[in-house]
């Protein structure tokens, strides 16, 4: 039972991380980015090969998140200089990264098992006593959770994080206070895609390996957590939007290992969360009927 707990926190606080990007992108931005589904797999694809080159598993996490804005920014072109649709910008980005990953890790299938990385390393072995080691991954996941979330929070209270609020909800109160909308989209979407992007590095040393599907759904993962962790806490005035999210993470996670161990495969968890996914809008979208009734 224990095993299974903390399977399910560790899997849930990365995705917490990625979905915290991906709240920025549907809720503050409402920008329906796909490009998601190739960042979370960029920021793996460039962890396994730094870490097989010997670099500093610590050093990948900056290198992965920095690659995402990259590629957040790109997204952001896209749409705003060359005047494509939001979500097409996303889609033509998404497979771009599909080769482009492949580029970086130099094959589908790319392990790191034998390397050291932030959760295993010869610091950890002489400093973690033996009784320690199982809550090793999932300290160390909150502890880099709670950071981003920190950041989040506080980059989100500044003027440029009223602005990317702002652009999201009234691109016309932008416009009349003489910032660029466009520049705003494009920070927003490089700050979420860098999120993303060390989501999936943070992933591929937690499982050991990159794998060029890795990506596959992780739109649908991030927006189920948010719409969960959004729906679930919106009436605690004292919860922010980003805890929520997080815990939305979690408790999507915990969905996902129910219906696993009621006996389907785990060759079914796309099944399983696009299932999940379609319940949590219906669910939504009849809340928000009833409160449109009631008005």
């Amino acid at each position: 039972m224990l095993t299974i707990l903390l399977g399910i926190l560790e899997e849930g606080l990365v995705y917490g991380i990625m979905a915290l990007g991906v709240y920025i992108t549907y809720k503050i931005l409402d920008f329906p980015d796909l490009s998601v589904d190739g960042t979370f797999p960029l920021g793996g694809a460039v962890t396994a090969i730094l870490i097989v080159s010997g670099v500093n598993p610590v050093l990948t996490l900056v290198i992965s998140f920095f690659a995402g804005a990259v590629a957040g920014v790109i997204t952001g072109l896209i749409h705003v200089k060359l005047k494509v649709r939001d979500l097409l910008s996303g889609i033509i980005m998404m497979t771009a990264l599909y080769s482009i990953n492949l580029r970086i890790a130099g094959r589908a299938n790319l392990s790191i098992f034998s390397k050291e990385s932030i959760f295993e390393n010869f610091v950890w072995d002489k400093l973690i006593p033996d009784f320690f080691s199982p809550y090793l991954v999932v300290s160390l996941l909150f502890f880099i959770i709670v950071i981003m979330k920190l950041l989040l929070d506080l980059y989100l209270k500044t003027r440029s994080g009223y602005l990317l609020r702002a652009v999201g909800d009234n691109e016309a109160l932008v416009t009349s206070l003489a910032k660029d909308k466009g520049t705003v989209k494009i920070l927003g979407l490089a700050i979420a895609n860098a999120l993303v992007a060390l989501a999936g590095s943070i992933y591929a040393q937690m499982s050991g390996f990159f794998e060029i599907s890795l990506g596959t759904g992780t739109i649908v993962i991030g927006l189920a957590s948010v719409i969960i962790g959004t729906n679930i806490f919106k009436r605690f005035t004292y919860f922010k939007a980003t805890t929520a999210v997080i815990i939305g993470a979690i408790l999507y996670k915990a969905c996902v290992s129910f219906a696993i161990s009621l006996g389907m495969e785990a060759s079914d968890l796309k099944l399983i969360t696009a299932t999940l996914f379609l319940v949590i809008l219906i669910v939504s979208n009849e809340r928000k009927r009833r409160v449109k009734g009631n008005a």
